[in-house]
C-alpha cells in the first residue's frame, strides 16, 4: 500500500477539516438564507466543485512524488517507480472521481421524486442536500474503512467484483420502475414513531402543532435522501475500490465527488430524465469494474492499465449521455 493510514493519518484529518470548513462556509455564508437556486447560481457551483477537485488531484500528483521520492519502505522494493507510482495514483483518482460522479446522476432522480412527493419547496431542497450530504460523508467513512480492511482478502474481492457484474447486468436488463416513496418501509416505520406533520414550517425540521412536537415533511425528506444515498454507496464504494486499493485515494475521490453532488441536483433536476441511455453506460460501467476486480487485473499482471479503465469509463459514460441527445424520447 503506497499510502498507509498509519503513516497518513494527518493527511485524512486534515482533509477533513478542510471538507468541514468549505461545507461550514457554504451553509453559514453562501447559502445563510433559503433561496431558489437558478441554472446560473447551480452551473457556477458545479464549475467551482470540479475545479477544486481538478486542482485537488493536481496537487495531490506533486505530493505524491515527494513523498514516494523520500519514502524507504517504498524505494527498497526492486523495480518501484515513484514517477509511476505517483502519476498512476493521480490517474486513479480522476478515474474514481468520474465514476461516483456519472453514478450520482442516477441518484439524482431519486432525489427529484422524494422531494415531489413531499412538496418540498426548491428553496428548502438545498438545506435538505446539505445534511444529506454532511450524513452521507459519515456513512461513506465508515463504508471506506471497512472496505480498506476486507479488499485485503481475495475472495472478498471476487465477491465485490461479482456483485458489481451482477448489478450491472440488472442495470442492463431491469424494465424501469417507478419511484414510489409511500411505499418505503422505513417511511412507515417513521410514522408509526414519529407525528409528522401534514405542512412545512418553513425550513424547520420539527414544528409544534397543538402543543405536540412533530416531524416536519422536510425531516422526511431528509431521511429518505439519506437512505437512498447509504443504498447507493453499496453499488458505488465497491466500484471504486476495484480501480484502486488505496483507502486514501477512494476516500478523497468520492467526498469530491459527493460535495459537488447538491449543484450537479439543481443543475441536471430538470433535464436528468432526457439521459434515457445513461442507465446503460452506468450498467456497463459496473460490468466493467467487476470484470477487473475478478478477471482483468489477474491477466495484466495484477493491475489492469489505469489509463485504459479512465478511457473506457468515460467512453461508456460520455457515449450513453451522447446517445441520449441523439436518438431523444418519442413524444406521446
Amino acid at each position: 500500500m503506497l499510502f498507509p493510514f498509519a503513516e497518513y493519518w494527518w493527511f485524512y484529518a486534515s482533509f477533513i477539516v478542510f471538507v468541514l470548513g468549505v461545507l461550514a462556509l457554504d451553509l453559514g455564508v453562501f447559502h445563510r438564507q433559503a433561496h431558489d437556486v437558478g441554472f446560473r447560481e447551480a452551473l457556477t457551483w458545479s464549475i467551482i466543485w470540479v475545479a477544486t477537485a481538478v486542482v485537488f488531484g493536481l496537487l495531490f500528483h506533486e505530493f505524491a512524488i515527494y513523498r514516494l521520492q523520500n519514502c524507504e519502505r517504498l524505494l527498497a522494493i526492486p523495480g518501484f517507480n515513484p514517477l509511476e507510482a505517483a502519476q498512476r495514483s493521480t490517474l486513479q483518482f480522476f478515474t474514481g472521481y468520474i465514476v461516483e460522479k456519472a453514478l450520482s446522476v442516477d441518484n439524482i432522480f431519486v432525489f427529484v421524486v422524494i422531494f415531489t412527493y413531499f412538496n418540498i419547496p426548491s428553496k428548502y431542497q438545498h438545506r435538505v442536500l446539505f445534511y444529506g450530504i454532511l450524513g452521507a460523508l459519515v456513512f461513506r467513512c465508515i463504508f471506506i474503512a471497512l472496505g480498506s480492511v476486507l479488499i485485503q482478502y481475495y475472495w472478498v474481492v471476487i465477491l465485490f467484483g461479482v456483485f458489481l457484474i451482477l448489478t450491472g447486468i440488472k442495470v442492463l436488463l431491469a424494465p424501469e420502475k417507478p419511484v414510489e416513496p409511500e411505499k418505503n418501509p422505513i417511511l412507515k416505520l417513521l410514522k408509526k414513531f414519529l407525528p409528522v406533520s401534514p405542512n412545512l414550517d418553513g425550513q424547520k425540521f420539527f414544528t409544534k402543532h397543538n402543543g405536540v412536537r412533530m416531524a416536519t415533511p422536510l425531516l422526511v425528506a431528509l431521511i429518505l435522501v439519506e437512505i437512498s444515498d447509504i443504498v447507493f454507496a453499496v453499488d458505488s464504494v465497491p466500484a471504486i475500490f476495484a480501480i484502486t486499493k488505496e483507502p486514501l485515494i477512494v476516500f478523497t475521490s468520492n467526498i469530491f465527488a459527493i460535495l459537488g453532488l447538491r449543484a450537479m441536483f439543481f443543475l441536471l433536476a430538470g433535464v436528468v430524465h432526457k439521459f434515457r441511455f445513461l442507465k446503460y453506460g452506468l450498467g456497463l460501467v459496473l460490468v466493467f469494474v467487476g470484470l477487473k476486480m475478478v478477471w482483468l487485473n489477474q491477466v495484466f499482471g495484477g493491475h489492469f492499465p489505469i489509463g485504459w479503465s479512465l478511457g473506457i469509463i468515460s467512453a461508456l459514460i460520455g457515449g450513453s449521455i451522447l446517445v441520449s441527445f441523439l436518438i431523444p424520447a418519442k413524444k406521446d
